[in-house]
């Protein structure tokens, strides 16, 4: 059977009223861009002075206050002196917030529990700032996943600020700027600041020497509930949450509850005035989620009506010191030019056996004594 002919072009078709293929020219488009827009891709570009970081963190400007933390993040001489100034400058600003870590083993739900909890903070009238700590790998260095896609109903509300932070090999996975993080987010007017860590070790201890209040997330009904808790992360944890309470889940979150409960009993507890309340939460169905910040709240006051609360932060800043003192002695160390000249040698004898550790060390700091 022989096809049948259209019998119309391309252009005739375009042409019609009825195609499918008319091109409707319209009405052109103003290109100019809009003055608010102009003016934001200003503050992204151009370099600022030390007075307009000030002034921009202070009447809570969010693109300046990331631009500052990138100042505080960068390895360049010229960026450390300003971001320097910018911290001694904030820090009688600061010190107004709640700092909440917030750990658990991966899995846990961290992510999630921080959007639910924040969007409860936000209700309340807060400003909440997240330091949300990403894990990088060690090889290419590349983080792994960037909060801001995990937390996408927090990220859009203009009284939160989001920032993630790749762990770049630092201690426990904390980022080095993180303290002085901090201070910028206080003095740009945020009431609680939560700090996310990785979750696999030693970042638990650096984020508790940080915050006010420690909350451990636990996730049920993954085998031995307490076989996944490290002992020391037990006795640093203010409040633990057993999260993924929901569905199927409730009654494995309830008999979690209880055994920690009981390991908690037998354990050892160093403040006498504060007992660590173990909650089931849900972050999906927002239950208990008000019941943490309540704890939260009457943890504060405790530690306030004690004065324990400041003296904590006193403590907190006097190992802020210590720690930079080791990272400044060590950056110093490797970047001194004789050890440059000798570190490769040193370090091959030691491989080789030819002298050990500790000699090749003594010899080196001698070397950078001298």
């Amino acid at each position: 059977m022989k096809k049948e002919s259209c019998g119309k072009d391309i252009k005739e078709l375009s042409e019609d009223e009825n195609s499918a293929l008319r091109i409707n020219i319209g009405k052109p488009a103003d290109m100019k861009n809009d003055d608010g827009f102009n003016k934001y891709l200003e503050k992204k570009r151009r370099k600022l002075s030390e007075d307009e970081y000030i002034d921009g963190i202070m009447s809570g400007d969010r693109v300046i206050l990331g631009r500052a933390l990138s100042l505080i993040e960068s390895k360049r001489h010229d960026d450390n002196t300003l971001s320097k100034k910018i911290v001694n400058d904030c820090l009688s600003k600061s010190g107004n917030s709640i700092r909440i870590g917030i750990t658990g083993v991966p899995g846990a739900g961290k992510s999630t529990f921080i959007e639910a909890f924040g969007l409860y903070l936000l209700s309340l009238g807060k400003k909440v700032a997240v330091m949300a700590v990403d894990p990088s790998s060690t090889i290419s260095g590349g983080s792994l996943m960037g909060d801001k896609t995990r937390m996408e109903r927090l990220s859009s509300e203009k009284n939160v600020f989001i920032r993630p932070s790749a762990t770049s090999g630092f201690l426990g996975g904390v980022n080095r700027a993180t303290r002085e993080a901090i201070i910028l987010t206080e003095a740009a007017g945020y009431d609680v600041i939560l700090i996310e860590t990785v979750g696999v070790g030693q970042s638990e201890v650096l984020v508790h020497s940080m915050v006010d209040f420690f909350l451990l997330l636990q996730i049920s009904g993954a085998g031995d509930e307490l076989q996944g808790i490290k002992k020391g992360i037990m006795e640093m944890a203010d409040g633990i949450a057993v999260t993924k309470a929901d569905g199927d889940n409730v009654l494995k979150a309830e008999i979690c509850k209880k055994e920690l409960q009981n390991a908690l009993h037998y354990s050892i507890n160093y403040d006498e005035d504060w007992s660590v309340p173990v909650i089931i939460v849900s972050s999906l169905e927002n239950k208990s989620v008000d019941e943490v910040y309540s704890i939260i709240s009457k943890h504060s006051e405790i530690m306030k009506s004690s004065g324990r609360f400041y003296s904590k932060r006193k403590s907190q800043v006097a190992e802020w010191m210590k720690s930079t003192i080791l990272q400044t002695l060590e950056s110093e160390f490797y970047n001194t030019a004789a050890i440059k000249a000798v570190f490769e040698k040193y370090e091959q004898n030691v491989l080789d056996g030819i002298v050990s550790p500790v000699t090749a060390v003594e010899e080196l700091i001698n070397i950078f004594k001298s």
